[in-house]
Formats: C-alpha cells, sequence, structure tokens
C-alpha cells in the first residue's frame, strides 16, 4: 500500500493507527550536500517538497526487497541535520501486505504496478488551512528546521496543496479522507487487491 499525500495530512498517523507494518519513504531523502538537491525558485532554500530531493530508486528497491523476502536494509535520516545517520535492518515476515507512506509515495506508483507489488495507492487530503496547523506545530515541536524556514515552507506548500494533491492523483493515487482510506486498508488486508500482488506495498 502506497501511502502519499501533503506533508501534516496525516498519513503517518493513520499508517500507524491501521496496525499494518510501515516502511517511513521520508528516510530515503537526500542527504543536505547532495549536489543534485533542487532550490526553492527564488530561494536559496532546498525545496525538500520536490521529488528531486529524494531517492526513488532506493526507495523502490526497498520495496521490492520487502515483498520478495520481507526483509531489507533502509536508511536512518534525521531531518533536522538533513542526513542519514546509519541504517536499520527491517524485517516484516510474511504479512500480505505493508504500508509504505511518504509525500513522495505517489512518484512510484506506476512503477510498483508494472513490478507487480501494488495493493493500492492512496493519497491522503485533509485541507489546506488544518494540513498547515498541523504540520507546523509537529515540526516547530520536532525541531526539524529553523521557525523562519518552516513558516516560508509551510506558507508555500498551503497555497499549493490543491495541486499537490492533483498531481498525486494524477501520478495514480486515490485522493480520500482518513476514514475512506482506513476502509481501503482494511478491504486490502483482507485480499481485496491486485491478483498479481502476492506481497504487496
Amino acid at each position: 500500500m502506497l501511502l502519499c499525500g501533503p506533508s501534516g495530512s496525516g498519513k503517518s498517523l493513520l499508517a500507524a493507527r491501521s496496525g499494518l507494518p510501515v516502511l517511513r519513504l521520508d528516510d530515503f531523502y537526500k542527504e543536505g550536500d547532495d549536489p543534485t538537491l533542487p532550490l526553492v525558485d527564488g530561494s536559496s532554500d532546498i525545496d525538500w517538497d520536490h521529488p528531486g530531493s529524494w531517492d526513488a530508486d532506493t526507495a523502490l528497491a526497498s520495496i521490492v526487497e520487502l515483498c520478495g523476502t520481507g526483509r531489507t536494509n533502509v536508511p536512518v535520516y534525521d531531518i533536522s541535520l538533513s542526513a542519514r545517520t546509519g541504517a536499520d535492518a527491517i524485517d516484516f515476515g510474511r504479512t500480505p501486505v505493508f504500508i509504505a507512506e511518504g509525500i513522495f509515495a505517489a512518484e512510484i506508483v506506476n512503477r510498483c504496478r508494472e513490478l507487480g507489488v501494488l495493493a493500492d495507492a492512496l493519497c491522503l487530503s485533509r485541507g489546506p488551512v488544518k494540513t498547515f496547523r498541523r504540520r507546523f506545530l509537529r515540526d516547530l515541536k520536532e525541531g526539524r528546521k529553523s521557525v523562519p524556514f518552516l513558516l516560508r515552507r509551510g506558507w508555500r506548500l498551503m497555497r499549493s496543496e490543491r495541486s499537490i494533491v492533483a498531481r498525486q492523483t494524477a501520478l495514480g493515487a486515490h485522493a480520500c479522507d482518513r476514514d475512506e482510506a482506513l476502509g481501503r486498508l482494511a478491504a486490502a488486508t483482507a485480499g481485496d487487491r491486485a491478483p498479481s500482488a502476492r506481497t504487496a506495498a
């Protein structure tokens, strides 16, 4: 199950509530000294909300390995440092479904489908104002970035949230609220998913 949505839309909380094993796709961000990182237009800020700030190939490889073996190694990423600080071995065993969640999950919907490992792809949305408030309070509490950076980013994301959701749905994710998402997760867990996906993300 791929779970995407704007930053602050409640993906991590929904994933935890589902009771399914969870792969955190945010751990596949590029490091802050990577020369390929995109910048916000007209600014020196790194655009951490641009797909170019994320290592899609490595994330996809981990998903495929989990689907095939139930195990993989993933980076440990510290958002406040913009750096990988280690690696973890994770073992999901023989679970029929797991969740891979992150703001860029929609970027790999088609590739997962082509590889036969996709059960469903959901885009969680709760509205720009609610998302802004929740994202800012979370990021402030966790000390993810400086307050000025968080405010600049939050304002930019609030104005662009509808276009973010539109892009993710265009890439193949189904836009829904929390309750519908939980229902689709339950259906996938019960076996109502693509027949080619024996163990699916």
